[in-house]
């Protein structure tokens, strides 16, 4: 077995099968997993999708448990255990102010408005096929000031609220927004209550990308986009304080942090 920390690289072995895990083990992360084509792979007892080539995703959400659980089954019969520590983030307290007292108390009217976006992205996020296009890995969708990260708790109009799932980056409304990876456009919507313009890509497996308060949607729903394609415009729509980008990733129902994703953003 090795392991390194950094970056980190676990290979497990078992008598006729190896199993490889790339990425870092803490709340919020995506590890790109490699194993024999044709091996079962489960984590804390759910089965994980396994392409033809033995590469498969795992996703810790914001508040991911310290342990999960690991298992392999070679296609030999051999098997493999692995217990993953994961790492615990801290997590800072972020003030928004400035936004419509609408969207942050909901009347019923919206609320019923609200429920049946929810299911309209839960949808969309539950594609789960074979593609691969995450493997080209993933580049910032613009660059600017981050205004806001993953996991902060957020303060809205004095108003304590739900975690923030995403990174939000300052920028004038009408910048192009690039796709940060190949993928499928899954979702196009012009203005959701919350989020205002949405757009969601699936980069296959399950993992997805999100974009709101676009001002401008380029492509349309079933668009096969490439890693640096134009798809959209920055805007502040939806429950924004000030023209923004909120890009946020989603493996499934686990969200998580995009920021691991890529390199630090250069000036």
């Amino acid at each position: 077995m090795l392991t390194v920390i950094a970056g980190l690289l676990i290979a497990v072995s078992a008598e006729s099968g190896t199993l490889t895990l790339d990425g870092e083990l803490v709340q919020g992360a995506l590890i790109i997993g490699r194993t024999e084509p044709g091996t079962t792979v489960t984590m804390d007892g759910e089965r994980v999708r396994v392409s033809s080539e033995g590469v498969f995703l795992l996703g810790f959400g914001r508040d991911a448990p310290p342990n999960s659980h690991l298992e392999a089954v070679f296609p030999d019969g051999s098997k493999s255990r692995r217990d993953l520590d994961i790492a615990k983030r801290s997590y800072r307290i972020q003030r928004v102010d400035g936004l419509p007292p609408r969207t942050v108390t909901p009347s019923k009217k919206d609320m019923a408005r609200i429920r049946k976006e929810i299911a309209e992205v839960k949808k969309a996020r539950n594609r789960n096929d074979a593609r691969e296009d995450f493997l080209t890995g993933f580049e910032w969708p613009l660059k600017g000031r981050i205004s806001g990260v993953y996991g902060s708790q957020r303060v809205l109009n004095g108003k304590p609220g739900r975690p923030h799932f995403g990174v939000d980056i300052a920028a004038p409304v009408g910048t192009p927004v690039h796709a940060p990876a190949d993928g499928i456009v899954t979702l196009t919507h012009d203005d959701m209550f919350f989020s205002g313009g949405t757009l969601i890509v699936d980069h296959g497996h399950g993992l997805s990308s999100t974009f709101i308060h676009l001002s401008a949607i380029l492509v349309k729903n079933g668009a096969h986009v490439r890693q640096g394609d134009v798809i959209a415009k920055v805007g502040a729509t939806g429950r924004a304080s000030g023209p923004h980008l909120d890009w946020r990733m989603n493996l499934l129902k686990s969200r998580l942090d995009p920021q691991l994703l890529v390199d630090p953003m250069s000036p």
